[in-house]
């Protein structure tokens, strides 16, 4: 895996999905380092360990979220090595019963499959149905890494950016909730 700067410039085998993220970051000038790993889809922690170190940040998890109705949908994104409590965010979210979304709402949504979620996926979420919850520890980090809504690659830009381009540019207002990983 070897850092770029921006945009790839061969833009051939690339996803219509990944490419949306790389105009959209461009149209908003936010300035962006990637890694492509296409051998090697970062589908372990193992893999993602390797790729935190190319880009010299922490991935977030992203999780996929619903109520139990299925009909409130919240895409959560914190440290990746914080324990996940399900209890702990329903609590403080005032949701009972929240539980991972099924794959196909993840499609419908997000353009996303498993394995690619990631906060970029709310470009293509275009009836705003899904809301962004955010661990606030994030907020003190001066990077930022996801997917570009594929795992074959990964991006790093600014937290700042994050929080000021990125999404206000989605007409995204995230919910902030303090996770320490216990029930």
């Amino acid at each position: 895996m070897i850092l770029q700067h921006g945009s790839p410039a061969d833009r051939a085998g690339r996803s219509a999905r990944e490419l949306r993220s790389y105009d959209f970051l461009d149209r908003l000038g936010v300035e962006f380092d990637r890694t492509d790993h296409p051998d090697r889809p970062a589908t372990t922690m193992e893999i993602c360990a390797d790729v935190d170190a190319v880009l010299n940040v922490h991935i977030c998890k992203n999780l996929f979220l619903c109520n139990r109705q299925q009909t409130r949908f919240y895409l959560l994104i914190m440290p990746g090595d914080k324990p996940f409590k399900t209890k702990e965010l329903s609590h403080q979210m005032g949701v009972s019963r929240l539980s991972f979304a099924n794959e196909q709402f993840m499609e419908e949504l997000l353009d996303l499959h498993p394995g690619s979620v990631s906060v970029l996926g709310l470009l293509n979420d275009k009836e705003h149905r899904v809301q962004l919850v955010v661990d606030e520890d994030l907020k003190a980090e001066a990077m930022f890494g996801c997917h570009p809504c594929e795992n074959t690659s990964s991006i790093r830009f600014s937290t700042k950016d994050l929080f000021e381009t990125v999404l206000p540019a989605l007409g995204v207002t995230p919910i902030f909730v303090h996770l320490v990983g216990t029930d």
